[in-house]
């Protein structure tokens, strides 16, 4: 057993060999055979393993799993899982069909080489019966491969692939603990988990949004991507040479101001070159600080979120990024295209506040150098001063000497940007409010928030809401 208790990759893969019923096919490209020479090297391997097979020959991996246009895609992986779990079950179901469940393991990798030197990436997934002649059930993943060396990535890929088999068989009834596995015996620097999806008889009820969540949670990954659709994807589906715009909030609940925000920042965007004409991806993001556990606040609580950014149309990425620099670098993986970050004012303030980051050595200086060092602009909408009732905006906001310097700058180069054309009747809004007169039932709420998203709050009786709750 590994240091927190947990079985090593070698006895993951002795207790599958010597389980008696799972028996399958181990297909793998681009990595060697890391996860095969696991069952091999523990032992009883013939109790598992039908066949092992790389087709690492573009025509040879065509002529069995069909064209495609990429060999290390979520496409390809299933193509492989659609092959391999028909061929095992059509030929080994008579006379084995009662005693065995059957599985398929497929991985489609791109180590670092000579040639590309670096972190590798791939989709690794299983197929497999839950129970004798039951409908196959399916756990995908799309893994960072990060260790320095192409040896150590495929090590890491095998360690990954075993826990992956394993914990579909043994840890299905609990999808926190087969996500929780699937880290065992890889540290975060060797190996990030960033997209999982379960299907299939095994995993009735599951909500795969959810399970993004619990990939952030529980560190196995920086942030997770669904979307409008509650459909999970690797954030390179996306964004891949896509502008982006990214709103993070709470969005609890969406208000009207957050859709003219959004609405105003997407219309300005829309004129920069290098978007103009395109179709920017508009994304929610949540942060974990915005899903810390607090009384009320919990998995119910995201997903209703989630529930009413879907109804609006927004993809939804859920990230533990604390300053905005590591959200731009989280997206400059997927996409060289221009970013758009849309703000509150004080969201701006904070920023060009010195003392706003504590983990870099050059403070603010070096937060401004890391975020724009790409093609991102900030887009501010304006907020009402509580004090005065003045309206400021991203010009004449205060901002403590002598960082106002650094804010006239990055308005001259066009970095940061005012949003224009907003609505002044819309500052008075503030979240906290919606939600406080939404839970004690006082209808003036739903003149805060869009129509769409009062529909949904509704039907689904979310945030608190209750249709018997009156006015206090």
């Amino acid at each position: 057993m590994n240091a927190n208790g947990a079985l090593g990759t070698r006895q993951k893969a002795l207790a599958l060999n010597l389980d008696g019923t799972t028996y399958g096919t181990l297909a793998e490209i681009g990595g060697g055979q890391e996860v095969a020479r696991w069952f091999f090297s523990a032992g009883g391997a013939a109790g598992t393993v039908a066949k092992t097979v790389s087709a690492y020959d573009m025509a040879v991996s065509d002529a069995q799993y069909g064209p495609t246009k990429r060999y290390v895609s979520r496409q390809r992986l299933e193509a492989m899982l659609d092959h391999e779990f028909a061929q095992v079950r059509d030929l080994l179901a008579p006379g084995r069909a009662d005693a065995k469940r059957f599985f398929a393991f497929a991985d489609t990798v791109a180590t670092g080489g000579h040639k590309n030197p670096g972190p590798g990436h791939g989709w690794v997934g299983v197929r497999f019966q839950a129970r004798p002649h039951e409908e196959p059930s399916e756990v995908i993943v799309h893994a960072h491969l990060l260790d320095p060396a192409p040896a150590g990535q495929q090590e890491a890929l095998g360690v990954l692939g075993v826990n992956l088999i394993h914990a579909a068989f043994f840890l299905r009834d609990n999808p926190a603990d087969l996500i929780a596995a699937l880290a065992d015996d890889l540290s975060r620097g060797r190996a990030e988990v960033d997209m999982i999806k379960l299907s299939g008889p095994a995993f009735v009820g599951v909500d795969n949004r959810l399970l993004s969540l619990q990939l952030v949670e529980q560190g196995l990954t920086d942030a997770a991507l669904f979307t409008a659709g509650g459909e999970v994807v690797q954030a390179s589906e996306v964004l891949y040479k896509r502008p982006v715009l990214v709103k993070r909030c709470s969005f609890r609940p969406f208000t009207r101001l957050t859709a003219d925000l959004l609405d105003r920042a997407r219309g300005q965007f829309l004129d920069v070159p290098g978007v103009r004409g395109g179709r920017p991806v508009v994304l929610a993001e949540m942060t974990l600080r915005s899903l810390d556990p607090q009384p009320g606040v919990g998995h119910e609580d995201f997903l209703a979120r989630a529930d009413v950014l879907g109804a609006l149309g927004f993809d939804v990425l859920i990230s533990r990024f604390e300053p905005f620099h590591e959200l731009a670098e989280y997206l400059a993986r997927s996409t060289d295209a221009p970013v758009g970050i849309a703000v509150e004012l004080p969201a701006l303030q904070q920023f060009l506040d010195e003392g706003s980051h504590p983990a870099l050595p050059g403070g603010a200086l070096e937060a401004v150098g890391r975020l724009f060092k790409r093609s991102v602009t900030v887009y501010a909408y304006p907020t009402r001063d509580p004090a005065t009732g003045g309206i400021q905006t991203a010009g004449d906001g205060p901002v403590s000497p002598p960082w106002h310097h650094l804010r006239e700058l990055l308005l001259d180069l066009g970095r940061v940007a005012p949003i224009r054309d907003y609505d002044a009747s819309l500052l008075s809004i503030s979240t906290p409010d919606v939600l406080a007169r939404l839970q004690r039932g006082d209808p003036s709420w739903e003149e805060m928030v869009p129509a769409a998203v009062a529909a949904t709050i509704k039907a689904g009786h979310l945030f608190g809401w209750r249709p018997d709750r009156t006015s206090s």
